[in-house]
Protein backbone atom coordinates (compact mmCIF):
# COMPACT_ATOMS: atom_id res chain seq x y z
CA UNK A 1 0.00 0.00 0.00
CA UNK A 2 1.09 3.62 -1.05
CA UNK A 3 0.75 6.06 2.10
CA UNK A 4 -0.78 9.12 1.13
CA UNK A 5 0.81 12.13 -0.12
CA UNK A 6 0.31 15.63 1.41
CA UNK A 7 -0.36 18.49 -1.05
CA UNK A 8 1.95 21.47 -0.23
CA UNK A 9 0.93 24.78 -0.85
CA UNK A 10 3.32 25.02 -3.75
CA UNK A 11 1.79 21.46 -5.28
CA UNK A 12 -1.49 23.70 -5.36
CA UNK A 13 -0.34 26.46 -7.41
CA UNK A 14 1.87 24.26 -9.55
CA UNK A 15 -2.00 23.08 -10.59
CA UNK A 16 -3.26 26.42 -11.22
CA UNK A 17 -0.40 27.57 -13.70
CA UNK A 18 -0.82 26.28 -17.74
CA UNK A 19 2.31 27.51 -19.16
CA UNK A 20 5.33 26.38 -16.88
CA UNK A 21 9.07 26.83 -17.24
CA UNK A 22 9.90 25.16 -13.60
CA UNK A 23 13.10 25.82 -11.78
CA UNK A 24 15.07 22.84 -10.80
CA UNK A 25 13.59 21.00 -7.71
CA UNK A 26 15.01 17.77 -6.07
CA UNK A 27 12.73 14.53 -5.84
CA UNK A 28 14.17 12.05 -3.76
CA UNK A 29 13.23 8.17 -3.80
CA UNK A 30 12.81 5.74 -5.91
CA UNK A 31 10.32 2.93 -6.84
CA UNK A 32 12.09 -0.35 -6.61
CA UNK A 33 9.27 -1.70 -8.42
CA UNK A 34 10.09 0.32 -11.85
CA UNK A 35 13.73 -0.61 -12.90
CA UNK A 36 13.96 1.09 -15.85
CA UNK A 37 17.08 3.66 -15.01
CA UNK A 38 17.90 5.89 -12.34
CA UNK A 39 16.25 9.37 -11.81
CA UNK A 40 18.74 12.48 -12.40
CA UNK A 41 17.06 14.21 -10.01
CA UNK A 42 19.89 17.87 -10.47
CA UNK A 43 18.19 17.90 -13.88
CA UNK A 44 15.02 20.46 -14.10
CA UNK A 45 11.76 18.52 -13.60
CA UNK A 46 10.40 19.65 -16.73
CA UNK A 47 12.99 17.80 -18.70
CA UNK A 48 12.03 14.52 -16.68
CA UNK A 49 9.59 12.21 -18.35
CA UNK A 50 6.60 11.23 -16.60
CA UNK A 51 8.14 7.87 -15.56
CA UNK A 52 11.04 9.38 -14.16
CA UNK A 53 8.96 12.38 -11.77
CA UNK A 54 6.41 9.27 -11.06
CA UNK A 55 8.78 6.95 -9.12
CA UNK A 56 9.14 8.75 -6.00
CA UNK A 57 5.39 8.36 -5.60
CA UNK A 58 5.50 4.74 -6.29
CA UNK A 59 3.02 5.25 -9.01
CA UNK A 60 2.86 3.27 -12.51
CA UNK A 61 2.30 5.78 -15.28
CA UNK A 62 1.12 4.25 -18.19
CA UNK A 63 -0.58 4.34 -21.81
CA UNK A 64 -2.50 2.39 -24.12
CA UNK A 65 -0.65 1.03 -26.86
CA UNK A 66 -1.99 1.25 -30.73
CA UNK A 67 0.61 -2.07 -31.90
CA UNK A 68 -0.43 -0.84 -35.29
CA UNK A 69 1.38 2.85 -34.47
CA UNK A 70 3.70 0.10 -32.27
CA UNK A 71 5.14 -1.31 -35.61
CA UNK A 72 5.13 1.41 -37.90
CA UNK A 73 6.38 4.15 -35.86
CA UNK A 74 9.70 4.22 -34.66
CA UNK A 75 9.11 7.82 -32.59
CA UNK A 76 5.76 6.44 -31.28
CA UNK A 77 7.57 3.03 -30.01
CA UNK A 78 10.73 4.64 -28.66
CA UNK A 79 8.68 7.40 -26.60
CA UNK A 80 6.20 4.79 -24.63
CA UNK A 81 9.74 3.00 -24.01
CA UNK A 82 11.48 6.17 -21.88
CA UNK A 83 7.42 8.02 -20.86
CA UNK A 84 5.94 5.14 -19.37
CA UNK A 85 6.13 2.86 -16.40
CA UNK A 86 3.21 0.61 -17.52
CA UNK A 87 0.96 0.21 -20.75
CA UNK A 88 -2.47 -1.11 -21.32
CA UNK A 89 -3.24 -2.87 -24.85
CA UNK A 90 -5.45 -0.43 -26.48
CA UNK A 91 -7.48 -2.97 -28.76
CA UNK A 92 -5.33 -6.69 -28.93
CA UNK A 93 -6.26 -7.94 -25.75
CA UNK A 94 -10.44 -7.55 -26.53
CA UNK A 95 -12.68 -10.95 -27.82
CA UNK A 96 -12.44 -9.84 -30.94
CA UNK A 97 -9.01 -9.36 -31.55
CA UNK A 98 -7.83 -12.36 -29.59
CA UNK A 99 -10.07 -14.85 -31.32
CA UNK A 100 -11.60 -13.80 -34.72
CA UNK A 101 -12.30 -16.91 -35.47
CA UNK A 102 -14.25 -19.65 -33.06
CA UNK A 103 -11.52 -21.52 -31.24
CA UNK A 104 -8.53 -20.37 -33.22
CA UNK A 105 -6.64 -17.86 -31.32
CA UNK A 106 -4.56 -14.86 -32.48
CA UNK A 107 -2.23 -14.15 -29.71
CA UNK A 108 1.33 -12.19 -31.57
CA UNK A 109 0.14 -8.77 -31.01
CA UNK A 110 -0.59 -9.35 -27.31
CA UNK A 111 2.33 -11.31 -26.99
CA UNK A 112 4.52 -8.54 -28.62
CA UNK A 113 3.43 -5.76 -26.29
CA UNK A 114 4.02 -8.14 -23.52
CA UNK A 115 7.39 -8.90 -24.66
CA UNK A 116 8.32 -5.10 -25.08
CA UNK A 117 6.94 -4.29 -21.53
CA UNK A 118 9.21 -6.89 -19.65
CA UNK A 119 12.17 -5.36 -21.94
CA UNK A 120 10.89 -1.99 -20.72
CA UNK A 121 10.85 -3.09 -17.26
CA UNK A 122 6.98 -1.97 -17.50
CA UNK A 123 3.82 -3.25 -15.66
CA UNK A 124 1.12 -4.39 -17.96
CA UNK A 125 -2.34 -3.69 -17.48
CA UNK A 126 -4.92 -6.33 -19.35
CA UNK A 127 -7.91 -4.89 -21.06
CA UNK A 128 -10.45 -6.68 -20.64
CA UNK A 129 -11.71 -10.11 -20.08
CA UNK A 130 -15.78 -8.83 -20.63
CA UNK A 131 -17.31 -6.25 -22.34
CA UNK A 132 -20.57 -5.83 -24.57
CA UNK A 133 -18.17 -3.94 -27.49
CA UNK A 134 -15.42 -5.26 -29.95
CA UNK A 135 -16.91 -9.00 -29.22
CA UNK A 136 -16.52 -11.38 -32.43
CA UNK A 137 -18.95 -11.62 -35.13
CA UNK A 138 -19.41 -15.61 -35.03
CA UNK A 139 -20.40 -15.02 -31.16
CA UNK A 140 -22.88 -12.23 -31.32
CA UNK A 141 -24.42 -14.00 -34.26
CA UNK A 142 -24.61 -17.01 -32.95
CA UNK A 143 -26.47 -15.45 -29.93
CA UNK A 144 -28.60 -13.41 -31.89
CA UNK A 145 -29.75 -16.50 -34.28
CA UNK A 146 -30.66 -19.07 -31.19
CA UNK A 147 -27.63 -20.61 -32.25
CA UNK A 148 -25.58 -20.31 -29.10
CA UNK A 149 -27.96 -20.98 -26.11
CA UNK A 150 -27.91 -19.24 -22.75
CA UNK A 151 -26.12 -22.26 -21.31
CA UNK A 152 -23.41 -22.63 -24.22
CA UNK A 153 -22.85 -18.44 -23.76
CA UNK A 154 -21.90 -19.22 -20.30
CA UNK A 155 -19.58 -21.62 -21.10
CA UNK A 156 -18.21 -19.62 -23.92
CA UNK A 157 -17.65 -16.61 -21.55
CA UNK A 158 -16.16 -19.11 -19.24
CA UNK A 159 -13.45 -21.01 -21.30
CA UNK A 160 -12.38 -17.34 -23.01
CA UNK A 161 -11.99 -15.92 -19.22
CA UNK A 162 -9.73 -19.12 -18.31
CA UNK A 163 -8.23 -19.00 -21.63
CA UNK A 164 -6.47 -15.59 -21.81
CA UNK A 165 -5.87 -15.37 -18.14
CA UNK A 166 -4.30 -18.33 -18.37
CA UNK A 167 -2.10 -17.58 -21.07
CA UNK A 168 -0.79 -14.36 -19.69
CA UNK A 169 -0.39 -15.93 -16.43
CA UNK A 170 2.71 -14.02 -14.72
CA UNK A 171 2.77 -11.20 -16.94
CA UNK A 172 -0.06 -9.24 -15.85
CA UNK A 173 -0.10 -6.82 -13.27
CA UNK A 174 -4.39 -6.04 -13.17
CA UNK A 175 -7.05 -7.70 -15.28
CA UNK A 176 -9.92 -5.62 -16.07
CA UNK A 177 -12.36 -8.63 -15.69
CA UNK A 178 -16.03 -6.60 -16.31
CA UNK A 179 -15.94 -3.47 -18.23
CA UNK A 180 -18.63 -0.74 -18.21
CA UNK A 181 -21.05 -2.70 -16.84
CA UNK A 182 -22.88 -0.33 -15.50
CA UNK A 183 -25.50 2.63 -17.10
CA UNK A 184 -25.48 6.35 -17.15
CA UNK A 185 -28.99 5.48 -15.21
CA UNK A 186 -26.62 3.35 -12.63
CA UNK A 187 -28.64 0.34 -13.58
CA UNK A 188 -26.99 -2.58 -15.14
CA UNK A 189 -26.17 -2.74 -18.65
CA UNK A 190 -28.81 -4.35 -21.08
CA UNK A 191 -26.17 -6.32 -23.09
CA UNK A 192 -26.12 -10.16 -24.28
CA UNK A 193 -24.52 -10.65 -20.79
CA UNK A 194 -27.20 -9.57 -18.71
CA UNK A 195 -30.06 -10.65 -21.51
CA UNK A 196 -28.73 -14.31 -21.46
CA UNK A 197 -26.63 -15.02 -18.27
CA UNK A 198 -28.77 -12.37 -15.54
CA UNK A 199 -26.14 -10.35 -12.80
CA UNK A 200 -24.65 -13.31 -11.91
CA UNK A 201 -22.37 -13.30 -14.70
CA UNK A 202 -19.98 -10.20 -13.03
CA UNK A 203 -19.24 -12.48 -9.78
CA UNK A 204 -18.60 -15.74 -12.19
CA UNK A 205 -16.57 -13.52 -14.70
CA UNK A 206 -14.28 -12.63 -11.54
CA UNK A 207 -14.25 -16.30 -9.72
CA UNK A 208 -13.71 -17.98 -13.50
CA UNK A 209 -10.54 -15.40 -13.67
CA UNK A 210 -9.02 -15.88 -10.03
CA UNK A 211 -8.87 -19.22 -10.54
CA UNK A 212 -6.91 -19.51 -13.63
CA UNK A 213 -4.16 -16.79 -11.84
CA UNK A 214 -4.89 -16.23 -8.09
CA UNK A 215 -2.07 -13.77 -8.13
CA UNK A 216 -3.07 -11.29 -10.63
CA UNK A 217 -5.54 -8.14 -9.34
CA UNK A 218 -8.66 -7.87 -10.98
CA UNK A 219 -10.59 -4.64 -11.42
CA UNK A 220 -14.10 -3.09 -12.41
CA UNK A 221 -13.65 -0.60 -14.59
CA UNK A 222 -15.99 2.11 -15.89
CA UNK A 223 -16.13 6.06 -17.75
CA UNK A 224 -18.01 8.70 -15.62
CA UNK A 225 -17.28 7.59 -12.38
CA UNK A 226 -14.28 10.03 -11.59
CA UNK A 227 -16.33 11.68 -8.85
CA UNK A 228 -19.10 10.66 -6.33
CA UNK A 229 -22.31 10.41 -8.22
CA UNK A 230 -25.48 8.05 -9.31
CA UNK A 231 -22.77 5.87 -11.59
CA UNK A 232 -20.23 5.62 -8.30
CA UNK A 233 -22.85 5.27 -6.21
CA UNK A 234 -23.88 1.95 -8.06
CA UNK A 235 -20.59 0.95 -8.40
CA UNK A 236 -20.02 1.31 -4.69
CA UNK A 237 -22.92 -0.87 -4.01
CA UNK A 238 -22.07 -3.41 -6.80
CA UNK A 239 -18.42 -3.62 -4.51
CA UNK A 240 -19.98 -4.18 -1.41
CA UNK A 241 -22.48 -6.98 -2.57
CA UNK A 242 -19.62 -8.85 -4.41
CA UNK A 243 -17.23 -8.73 -1.56
CA UNK A 244 -19.88 -9.47 0.74
CA UNK A 245 -20.83 -12.88 -1.50
CA UNK A 246 -16.65 -13.07 -0.94
CA UNK A 247 -16.10 -12.81 -4.83
CA UNK A 248 -12.16 -11.68 -5.48
CA UNK A 249 -12.49 -8.48 -6.83
CA UNK A 250 -9.26 -6.17 -6.08
CA UNK A 251 -9.68 -2.99 -8.02
CA UNK A 252 -11.63 -0.52 -9.21
CA UNK A 253 -10.53 1.58 -12.33
CA UNK A 254 -11.63 4.86 -13.02
CA UNK A 255 -11.58 5.83 -17.19
CA UNK A 256 -10.53 9.14 -16.58
CA UNK A 257 -12.76 10.23 -20.30
CA UNK A 258 -13.79 13.81 -20.20
CA UNK A 259 -14.66 16.68 -22.33
CA UNK A 260 -13.42 20.09 -21.66
CA UNK A 261 -17.00 21.72 -22.40
CA UNK A 262 -17.87 20.50 -19.09
CA UNK A 263 -16.79 21.45 -15.50
CA UNK A 264 -15.27 18.11 -15.03
CA UNK A 265 -14.05 17.44 -11.55
CA UNK A 266 -11.51 19.05 -8.73
CA UNK A 267 -8.89 16.66 -7.27
CA UNK A 268 -11.20 16.74 -3.79
CA UNK A 269 -13.73 14.70 -5.63
CA UNK A 270 -11.30 12.49 -7.37
CA UNK A 271 -9.51 11.99 -4.17
CA UNK A 272 -13.01 11.32 -1.76
CA UNK A 273 -14.24 8.87 -4.48
CA UNK A 274 -11.32 6.81 -5.00
CA UNK A 275 -10.75 6.56 -1.30
CA UNK A 276 -13.83 5.28 -0.62
CA UNK A 277 -13.45 2.14 -2.70
CA UNK A 278 -10.22 2.22 -0.90
CA UNK A 279 -11.87 1.75 2.49
CA UNK A 280 -13.66 -1.10 1.04
CA UNK A 281 -10.28 -3.04 0.49
CA UNK A 282 -9.95 -2.21 -3.25
CA UNK A 283 -6.51 -0.41 -4.70
CA UNK A 284 -7.36 2.13 -7.70
CA UNK A 285 -6.47 3.49 -10.60
CA UNK A 286 -6.88 6.29 -13.11
CA UNK A 287 -7.68 3.94 -16.23
CA UNK A 288 -7.97 5.95 -19.67
CA UNK A 289 -6.97 9.45 -19.02
CA UNK A 290 -7.83 11.69 -21.78
CA UNK A 291 -9.63 15.06 -22.38
CA UNK A 292 -11.02 16.07 -25.62
CA UNK A 293 -12.46 19.47 -27.45
CA UNK A 294 -14.19 20.71 -29.68
CA UNK A 295 -11.65 21.43 -32.63
CA UNK A 296 -9.97 23.58 -33.43
CA UNK A 297 -7.97 23.82 -30.13
CA UNK A 298 -7.11 27.26 -28.66
CA UNK A 299 -5.59 28.42 -25.78
CA UNK A 300 -8.85 28.26 -23.58
CA UNK A 301 -9.65 24.70 -24.47
CA UNK A 302 -5.68 24.00 -23.44
CA UNK A 303 -5.53 25.43 -20.76
CA UNK A 304 -9.13 23.85 -19.66
CA UNK A 305 -7.85 20.28 -21.18
CA UNK A 306 -4.47 20.92 -18.60
CA UNK A 307 -6.79 21.73 -15.59
CA UNK A 308 -9.08 18.56 -15.89
CA UNK A 309 -5.59 16.42 -16.35
CA UNK A 310 -3.97 17.98 -13.15
CA UNK A 311 -6.45 17.49 -11.14
CA UNK A 312 -7.36 13.73 -12.27
CA UNK A 313 -3.49 13.42 -11.07
CA UNK A 314 -3.28 14.84 -8.30
CA UNK A 315 -6.49 13.20 -6.98
CA UNK A 316 -4.93 10.38 -7.74
CA UNK A 317 -1.52 11.35 -5.99
CA UNK A 318 -3.17 12.29 -2.50
CA UNK A 319 -5.71 9.44 -2.30
CA UNK A 320 -4.79 6.11 -0.71
CA UNK A 321 -4.44 3.16 -2.71
CA UNK A 322 -3.91 4.89 -6.07
CA UNK A 323 -1.25 2.74 -7.88
CA UNK A 324 -2.08 3.41 -11.66
CA UNK A 325 -2.54 6.38 -14.04
CA UNK A 326 -2.98 5.99 -17.21
CA UNK A 327 -3.69 7.64 -20.57
CA UNK A 328 -5.46 6.82 -23.31
CA UNK A 329 -3.16 7.13 -25.74
CA UNK A 330 -0.26 9.71 -25.84
CA UNK A 331 -0.25 11.50 -28.71
CA UNK A 332 -2.94 13.06 -30.87
CA UNK A 333 -1.54 11.34 -33.80
CA UNK A 334 -3.07 8.28 -33.15
CA UNK A 335 -5.91 9.30 -31.11
CA UNK A 336 -9.30 7.20 -30.88
CA UNK A 337 -11.65 10.39 -30.17
CA UNK A 338 -11.94 12.06 -34.02
CA UNK A 339 -13.14 8.21 -35.17
CA UNK A 340 -16.10 8.21 -32.52
CA UNK A 341 -17.01 12.37 -31.38
CA UNK A 342 -17.91 13.93 -34.55
CA UNK A 343 -15.55 17.29 -34.12
CA UNK A 344 -13.86 16.71 -31.84
CA UNK A 345 -9.80 16.08 -30.75
CA UNK A 346 -7.01 16.87 -29.29
CA UNK A 347 -7.34 14.57 -26.22
CA UNK A 348 -4.00 13.69 -25.58
CA UNK A 349 -1.18 14.98 -24.01
CA UNK A 350 1.45 15.32 -26.59
CA UNK A 351 0.14 16.94 -30.34
CA UNK A 352 0.61 15.01 -33.64
CA UNK A 353 4.36 16.18 -34.03
CA UNK A 354 4.98 14.15 -30.32
CA UNK A 355 5.08 18.27 -28.50
CA UNK A 356 4.36 18.51 -25.32
CA UNK A 357 0.78 20.89 -24.59
CA UNK A 358 -0.11 22.57 -21.78
CA UNK A 359 -1.40 19.34 -19.85
CA UNK A 360 1.70 17.37 -20.27
CA UNK A 361 3.31 20.42 -18.74
CA UNK A 362 0.31 19.79 -15.94
CA UNK A 363 1.34 16.75 -15.02
CA UNK A 364 4.58 16.97 -15.44
CA UNK A 365 4.50 19.72 -12.15
CA UNK A 366 1.65 17.67 -10.19
CA UNK A 367 4.28 14.81 -9.81
CA UNK A 368 7.41 16.88 -9.34
CA UNK A 369 5.64 19.52 -6.56
CA UNK A 370 3.36 17.03 -4.81
CA UNK A 371 4.85 15.69 -2.04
Amino acid sequence: MRISRLVTAGALAAVALWTLNLPAAAAPGTDQADTGGAIEHARNPAEQSLRELAKRHNLRVGTAVDMTAFNNDTQYRERIATEFSAVTAENVMKWSELEPQRGVYNWGPADQLVESARQNHQLVHGHTLLWHNQLPTWLTQGVASGEITPDELRQLLRKHIIDVVTHFKGKIWHWDVVNEVIDDNAQLRDTIWLQNLGPSYIADSFRWAHEADRRVKLYLNDYNVEGIGAKSNAYYALVQELLADGVPVHGFGSQGHLDTRFGNYSAFQVKENLDRFADLGLETSMTEVDVRMPMPPDATKLNAQAQSYGALMLGCLVAKRCVMFTVWGYTDKYSWVPGFFTGQGAANLLDENFQPKFAYREVQAVLAYTR
